[in-house]
């Protein structure tokens, strides 16, 4: 016998009985890893993913008898945890994180211990830091249809669907977010 499908497991859990919380557990287990994974690279932040994860995890679990089945388990968890992250951000104190800090001069860049890196492995790294920063600034909704589709590699029908907008809309902003990401990375090489 193979692994039990979300479905089975979500009966389990609304069961109420002493495997009501093992079988959530096993949901949490199947879909954390990708959930914190996408969160980060929408939020820019691994602390945030997964305060955000968390945060929808235990809403999943408090609200899983809402669950009606129209989607998957996992967009019903991302919609969640996606509008506990834009909640989160709203809450969140005007001190920022150190990476903000630095990008505003307020705060020295941490070193990342590039001694004894090969002139190419430098190189890449800056690339990749600056493909960073460039991500970072790239409005929400644009870096979030972005990260789903070029990271996570979903397609459009599944983005649309995740995030409950029109097809159109899911190509018109993958559209936006890349070319927004590309004149951004543009702009931090020239000024460097």
């Amino acid at each position: 016998m193979g692994e039990p499908s979300d479905q089975q497991l979500i009966s389990d859990a609304l069961r109420g009985t002493a495997g009501s919380a093992e079988a959530f557990d096993l949901l949490v287990l199947r879909y954390q890893d990708r959930l914190v994974h996408s969160l980060e690279h929408s939020l820019g932040s691994r602390e945030d993913a997964l305060d955000a994860a968390q945060q929808a995890f235990l809403l999943a679990w408090q609200q899983l008898s809402k669950f009606r089945g129209d989607s998957g388990f996992y967009s019903w968890l991302y919609r969640i945890a996606r509008n506990a992250a834009i909640s989160s951000v709203r809450r969140r104190r005007p001190a920022g994180s150190l990476d903000q800090l630095t990008e505003a001069g307020l705060a020295e860049p941490v070193d990342q211990g590039t001694a004894g890196t090969t002139g190419a492995a430098l190189e890449l790294d800056e690339e990749v830091q600056r493909l960073r920063q460039a991500l970072r600034q790239v409005p929400q909704d644009f870096r979030e249809v972005l990260v789903l589709k070029d990271i996570d590699e979903m397609s459009y029908e599944q983005i649309s669907e995740l995030l409950g907008i029109p097809l159109g809309t899911v190509r018109s902003r993958l559209f936006r977010a890349r070319q927004d990401l590309l004149d951004r990375m543009q702009r931090l090489e020239r000024d460097q």
